[in-house]
Order: C-alpha cells, then structure tokens, then sequence
C-alpha cells in the first residue's frame, strides 16, 4: 500500500485522470481479447481453410490428370484464377529442418489447416519472403512449391479496428486533459488566495467559477475572507477609542500631579502613571498589529541592517551574519517590530546577540541567539502569552509589560510565519523566525 501511494500521482488532477485512463485502458484491454481470440482466430483459421483446401485441389489434379499436358493447362488455370505461384520440382525431397516461423500466429493457423486438408508431408516458410508464403508439399514423384500473398491469410479489419480503438482513444483521453484542466484551475485560483490571505498578503480578485462545489467553497471563503477583515477593522476602530478614553483620565491625574508638590508619594503614582501609559500603548500595539499596513516588498539584507544600527545606536553590540539577498513581501513596519523585539527581548538579558539569516527551500529563517540565562523548556511556549513574564530569569524591574514575544509571534504568524524558541550555542536563547518568501 507504501509503494502504491508513492507511485501514485499526488495531485488531483492527476488522480482524476488515472480514474479515466484506468477503466478505459481496462475495457480497450478486453474488447480487444476478446475481438482476438473470437474475430482473430476465426477469420484467420478461415482463410488459411480456404488456401488449404486449394492446395488439397492442387495436389488432387495431379494425381487425377490423365496425362502431363492436362497437368500442365490446369495448374496454369489454377496459378492464373486462385493467384497463385506452383513450381513442381521431380524426385526432390522436404529438407529435414524446416525454417523457423517469424509470424507465430500465422504460422500455427496455416499448419493447422493445413493439417486437416493434406494428407502429405508439407513445410511452411513464412521467413524467407517479405510478403509472401512458401508451403512445400512432399509428394511422391517430387516435392510441390506453392507461393501465397500474405494478405490472403490476414485481415485488413483487425489493423483497422486497433487503429480506431487506439486513435479514438487518444483523442477522449486529450478531451479529458482539457475538460480537467479547466475543473482545476478555479481549485488552483481558490488555493493561492487561501494560501496568500494567510500570509497576511493582498490576493488577486478571486471569481466564483467552476463546478457548483468549487463555486461554493470560493464564496465559503470569500464571505470568511470579509468576516475576518470586518472583525480586525471594528478591533483597531475599537481600540483607538478605548486609547482615547483611557489617555485622558490618565492625562488629568498628570496634571494634577504636575500641580502638587513634589514629595515621595507623588513621585511614586507619576512612575506609576508610565508605566500604566507603557502597558496602554504596548497593549494597543499587540491588538492592533499594524494590520492597516500596506504591505510592499524590501529587502531583507537593509530591513535587518537597520535593526541592528538601532540597538547600535543605543550602545549596544549586535553580530549580523545575512548572506541571502532575498525580496520579501511584509508589512514593513510591522516586521521590524517583530525583529525589534526579539533584539530588545535578546538585549535584555543577555551581552552578546547575534543575527543570522539563511534561504532554506521556499522559507527564511533568521534566528536571534543571545548568551544570557535562557527560558526553560517547559516555559518557552508560556512566554508567547500576553502579560505572562518570568519572574525568576527576567528582571521585573527592568522588563517590559509581557508583550515583547507575543508582538513578535503575532506578526509573524499574520505574515504566514511564526517564532519559536529553543537552545542557543551561544549559552542563552536562540529565537528562531520562519516566514515563507
């Protein structure tokens, strides 16, 4: 069952066309023993009947003919009516090895007939003339030589029903190819909007076509297409409006905090107050995900350079190791806010981070490593979730709201990738970013 699956076409195009060919070839494949061993076998064992039963009347007017020169006139009628070639060579003698057969079949059919209509010794040579018969008849003052056409012992139907089983056959199995086709180019159309709204990239105006099914499905996901657009649209509208609620309250208690006296206590609600501003704003970040973005194609080379001259500049040091040149279509604004937060995220806990990005296949992948303490393995999934920080490997004094990594995964994901985590050589952490080009 292994080896059939692997030998089995993948696509459904071509699973659909084995389906046609199969029961056709299989139908071909009986008429056509059936039309051999039936109309074959008959009408040749009846035309080698026929050219028997003229050699038997042959080998009978010698034996009747009162005299040589009788003999002669009739085989000279029978040569000129039966078409014919009769030689009669005196006191020969069969040679003792006949001459092998280069038509099987034919040669069977004839020595059977032969076999039922002469009561004589005889060879057949089907080899030694193209297109043309030899039979020898051992008779007893000599050996008698008769030359037959080939096309008396054959039928010209049998080559002319194979021709049209075969020509026809051809051309409805050149119809089903195009009929397929055509049924498979709305699936192909279907699968690479799919497949490119999943990568968070604008797909081409896709037209319900094709069979009812395939019409369906395309309306199925053009609708799905619109509800989800329509979902992310009323979250950022409503997001903007909860930012707007929320910053004036809190730009209020700034102002009235700017208006009180300076003391212990109102410098502590003031950093309280950053950081609720903080949390707000990278909150709004992770919820809206730059899904309004224009998506446009950069290069991955100069988007990764100017990552790293912003933590550079920052004094930081940050090793970049990109040798693919490769054009992407992102949001670039969002990309890079995915690869900040992993250098930030890098940064914070580790001295040395490095950046690296490789072409695999179809797919990019740039891993962020950093030589700080890690995440353990049972906490590498947990540190995606929004707000959930590490308070024994990450300072909490120092981190951020908890949203670092699950910006980073989000935007990753929206543009048909995602980030996973794991061990670095380095001693620390190693993110790894997978995104399709």
């Amino acid at each position: 069952m292994k080896l059939l699956k692997r030998i089995l076409p993948r696509s459904l195009f071509g699973r659909s066309l084995i389906i046609i060919i199969t029961p056709l070839i299989l139908l071909q494949g009986m008429v056509t023993l059936i039309f051999y061993e039936r109309h074959w076998d008959s009408v040749s064992r009846r035309l080698a009947l026929g050219l028997a039963g003229e050699l038997a009347a042959i080998v009978q007017i010698r034996e009747d003919a009162p005299s040589s020169e009788i003999e002669r006139q009739l085989l000279a009628d029978v040569e000129r009516h039966m078409y014919l070639d009769i030689n009669f060579v005196p006191d020969a003698e069969l040679p003792d090895e006949a001459p092998h057969a280069t038509s099987r079949m034919l040669d069977r059919v004839l020595t059977s007939a032969l076999g039922e209509r002469l009561h004589y010794p005889y060879q057949v040579d089907t080899r030694s003339y193209e297109r043309l018969v030899e039979i020898k008849i051992q008779l007893e003052d000599g050996v008698l030589e008769v030359l037959a056409s080939r096309k008396r012992l054959t039928s010209s139907t049998t080559y002319i029903f194979v021709m049209w089983m075969v020509g026809t056959s051809i051309l409805l199995i050149g119809l089903a190819v195009i009929f397929l086709r055509n049924q498979m180019k709305p699936i192909s159309r279907l699968a690479k909007a799919a497949e490119a709204f999943g990568k968070g990239r604008p797909s081409a105006h896709l037209k319900p076509e094709g069979a009812s099914e395939i019409r369906q499905a395309a309306i199925a996901f053009l609708d799905m297409q619109e509800r989800i657009k329509r979902q992310i649209q009323q979250r950022t509208e409503m997001l903007a409006g909860v930012s707007h609620d929320l910053r004036t309250p809190l730009t209020r208690m700034r102002l009235q905090l700017a208006m009180m006296a300076p003391d212990g206590e109102t410098e502590s609600l003031g950093n309280d107050l950053t950081e609720m501003e903080k949390m707000i704003d990278e909150y709004l970040a992770f919820a809206r995900g730059d899904s309004l973005e224009t998506i446009r194609e950069v290069k991955l080379s100069e988007l990764l350079r100017d990552v790293v001259e912003d933590a550079t500049r920052k004094g930081n040091h940050v090793e970049l190791e990109a040798d693919a040149e490769v054009q992407m279509q992102v949001r670039p604004n969002a990309f890079k806010r995915c690869l900040t937060n992993l250098v930030e995220n890098a940064l914070r806990h580790g001295e040395a981070v490095k950046i690296s990005a490789r072409l695999s296949g179809k797919v990019i992948e740039i891993a962020v490593e950093d030589d700080g303490p890690g995440i353990a393995e049972e906490n590498r999934e947990a540190v995606f979730k929004p707000f959930f920080r590490l308070d024994e490997s990450r300072n909490p004094a120092t981190g951020g709201a908890g949203l670092g990594l699950s910006i980073a995964r989000d935007v990753a994901r929206a543009h048909g990738g995602d980030v996973t985590l794991s061990e670095s050589a380095m001693g620390g952490l190693r993110a790894l970013l997978r995104l399709p080009v």
